[in-house]
């Protein structure tokens, strides 16, 4: 029903309320209108122990909303469903110790 994608990125922004600190990619709140399936849908995210890299799930109805995140080579990322879970969870432990995928992801109606 839904696309994801599982990614490692840099946190960006200043953390004042005009650019609060997210991870890279993430929809800004309060993006497109309430009712809008385009894009970005939904995401959730955990930092990385040291504060500098989000682990990210980002959600959407179109594989397409996902063209910038897998074209950008700087960063490592997951496709739910063809990558394996293992590989997934080895590379986010690597940043956040104790990382618990069963504790990790995003519900949408």
């Amino acid at each position: 029903m839904y696309e994801r994608v599982l990614a490692i990125v840099p946190v960006i922004g200043s953390g004042t309320p005009n650019d609060p600190k997210r991870p890279l990619y993430a929809p800004p709140a309060h993006s497109g209108t309430p009712t809008s399936r385009t894009g970005i849908i939904g995401f959730t995210y955990v930092l990385s122990d040291d504060g500098n890299f989000a682990l990210v799930e980002f959600v959407a109805q179109n594989h397409s909303a996902f063209a910038t995140i897998l074209a950008d080579t700087t960063i490592q990322t997951f496709l739910k469903g063809r990558d394996q879970q293992a590989a997934i969870v080895a590379a986010f432990s690597k940043l956040k110790k104790n990382f618990n995928i069963d504790h990790f992801g995003v519900r949408l109606p």
